[in-house]
């Protein structure tokens, strides 16, 4: 077991518990998946076919080297003269994770990449929706360990979407808390 996911085991569960009155160990909100998603759509327009090939590659190969897992393409939907965009060309990768791999990456979240980040003060409680799931922005994926600056071809932002099954924003805000995610008093 990962660090994180013993003190969702340990820490968390009981003291949700005792905070909403679940009846049940099962009954308490847990994270589901980690969704990471970038677009390259800015980078390429205007390019040349393989010059967007050679930025899709390299998103590809940082995506996959942050999350451990390889990134799928997302292609555009539609074509809009306006941004040079075609209907099928690819215009971003996405990531899905869970188990492992979700709680390594969330541990690597919280105690590396957000204290790592510049101006970082903390995540708002804002950020955390009706249904209790956090959506959180980076503007570079340079804060990853994983990168080094030297090697890095494109820099590329980040959105990083932590399904629970939280049913309010109350319950998922109070397990993000109890888990460690930085929030802002």
């Amino acid at each position: 077991m990962t660090s994180l996911q013993e003190q969702f085991t340990k820490k968390a569960v009981p003291a949700m518990r005792e905070k909403f009155g679940y009846q049940n160990t099962l009954a308490t909100p847990r994270i589901i998946k980690v969704v990471v998603n970038t677009s390259f759509g800015k980078m390429a327009s205007g390019k040349t076919g393989t010059e967007t090939q050679k930025i899709g590659e390299a998103v590809l190969k940082d995506m996959s080297l942050l999350t451990g897992q390889l990134p799928t393409l997302t292609k555009a939907r539609q074509s809009i003269a306006t941004f040079k965009l075609r209907q099928g060309t690819p215009i971003g990768a996405k990531v899905t994770l869970r188990g492992k791999k979700m709680y390594d990456f969330l541990d690597r979240l919280i105690n590396i990449v957000l204290p790592r980040s510049r101006d970082f003060r903390g995540l708002k409680p804002s950020s955390v929706d009706e249904a209790g799931n956090l959506t959180l922005g980076m503007r570079e994926h340079l804060f990853f360990p994983e990168i080094s600056p030297e090697n890095m071809s494109f820099p590329f932002g980040l959105e990083i979407t932590v399904t629970t099954s939280a049913k309010t924003k109350e319950e998922g805000l109070e397990l993000f808390k109890l888990l460690g995610f930085p929030f802002t008093t």
